[in-house]
Order: C-alpha cells, then structure tokens, then sequence
C-alpha cells in the first residue's frame, strides 16, 4: 500500500451497528474517546430485539449489515450488541479481514468490584443462554455468586425512546428487585440498550449498587487496536458521524436525535 493509500485508509470510517438504537451508548464513548474519526451507525431497529431470534437468524442479519457497512468504506466493524457478539462474531471475523470488535457482559470488572461477591447481570434472553456467557460464568464467575435476569420488553421501550416512562419504571423495577433480593452489590448492564435507561435503574437500586457499563472499556479497547494497527485516523478536524435506521417507526429518526443530539444526520434504508 503506498502512503497516500494508508493514509486514506486511517480516515475511513469506524462503522458500529446494533440491533436498534442500543448501541448510539458504545458510540457515545468512542466519539468521546476518538474525537477525529469518522464513526458510521446502523441501526437494526426493523429486527429489534436480537434477544429472541435464533443464532442463525441473527448471524444473517450481521452479515448483511457487514456487508452494508463495508460499502460505505469502514475499517473496522464493532459489534454493538452483546447478543450479536455472543451469536455471530466468530463466523463475522472468519468470512471478513478488516479487524471486528464485539461486546460482552462485564462479569470479570464486576465480579473484582463486588464486596460481597454477588453480581447481578441484566441482559437479553439470546446473551444469557449463550456459550459465550456460558464462558465468562466459567471463566469469571467462579468465586462470585452470579444472578441473572432477563429483560424482555426493555430493549423496545429504549427503541420507542421511552425513557422515563411508568411503563419503563415498572419494567425496571421488576428487573432490578430479583437481583436486589439476591443481595447483589454489583449489577451488569449486560445489553448496549440500557445505560439508556440507567437513571430509571439507578432510582429503582439507589446508591447502594455499583453499575457496570462496557461501552467504556470498548472504547479504550478499539483505541489501543487502532493505534497498535495504525489505523488512527491522522486527520485533526472533528469526524462526521452518520447515521442509518431500517426501521418502519414514523419517530424512529427523533429517538435517535433524542439519544444522540439535536445534529444527528439520520438516512433511512
């Protein structure tokens, strides 16, 4: 490659996807965090949520997305979503060279944060029945107590961008209690959806529950691999970020400029 290539590539975009809108929440801390690149984000909101699909269904979907993405020039691919991590992400990077990025639930932080050694976990139906969560229980979860609970209905409450809601409260509420009788002092947000709804959850456990976010921890990670790679984008001007939604919501631009910011540039496909 000579050098005006390699330079064109760094300032291809770093192109993020989830199953809806859940996913702006890792975008937010790779734009905080990478300032200068240009970031692409399709959301899947059409086929929302991942968390009841079967893993061939949402290995489909990945890859035409890939696919999508990759024509719109990425350089890299982050998975945003923890069900889409733990069903496609290593049939993802087998058919595809540019390096792929994944989510999963932060057991291993949490199980070093907790006190008491409970941790509870809040995710999707399809990440907790997973192998890959499977994994990270064996790997991670041996000397804590780990309590799960699905959250069925929460994902389409953040996609409709009902965020404060009584409906989300009590969806909240009644998430968050089982965990809270188990005694756990550390709680996963083990789906890219919720730190969306993180002040409803915060209200429901109080001040008492540390919470654990991973999008942070991906930022950092995409950060190191891009500069190990050479990949940083060596432009000094903020990045563009684009937007791209499938869904057939008539709101389903505002729920992203409500999540995002008014200078949201949204296209639907």
């Amino acid at each position: 490659m000579t050098l005006n290539a390699e330079l064109a590539h760094r300032n291809k975009p770093v192109a993020v996807f989830d199953s809806g809108v859940g996913g702006i929440s890792v975008l937010q801390h790779i734009h905080a965090l990478l300032p200068h690149e240009t970031l692409h984000y399709y959301a899947d909101s059409k086929h929302a949520p991942y968390g009841s699909k079967t893993p061939a269904e949402i290995e489909a979907r990945c890859f035409e997305i890939a696919d999508f993405l990759i024509e719109q020039g990425a350089k890299v691919l982050v998975v945003a979503c923890n069900t889409a991590t733990a069903a496609a992400i290593s049939a993802m990077r087998a058919k595809y060279t540019l390096p792929i990025f994944g989510m999963e639930p932060a057991v291993k932080p949490a199980a070093a944060a907790s006190k008491n050694g409970i941790v509870g976990v809040l995710a999707t139906t399809g990440t907790l029945k997973s192998a890959q969560f499977a994994g990270l229980l064996e790997s991670y979860g041996r000397n804590v107590k780990v309590v799960t609970q699905a959250c069925a209905g929460l994902v389409e409450c953040v996609e409709r961008g009902e965020l404060h809601t009584q409906n989300t409260l009590k969806l909240v509420e009644q998430y968050c209690q089982p965990l809270l009788d188990e005694g756990a002092d550390t709680i996963v947000l083990g789906c890219t959806h919720y730190p969306f709804v993180r002040p409803a959850i915060e209200q429901v456990l109080g001040n008492k529950v540390v919470l654990i976010d991973t999008g942070a921890a991906v930022a950092t990670h995409l950060q190191k691999r891009l500069s190990a790679l050479n990949l940083l984008s060596d432009s000094q001007a903020a990045g563009d970020v684009r937007f791209w939604t499938n869904s057939c919501a008539a709101e389903a631009s505002q729920v992203i400029v409500q999540l995002w910011g008014a200078n949201a540039e949204v296209t639907h496909v």
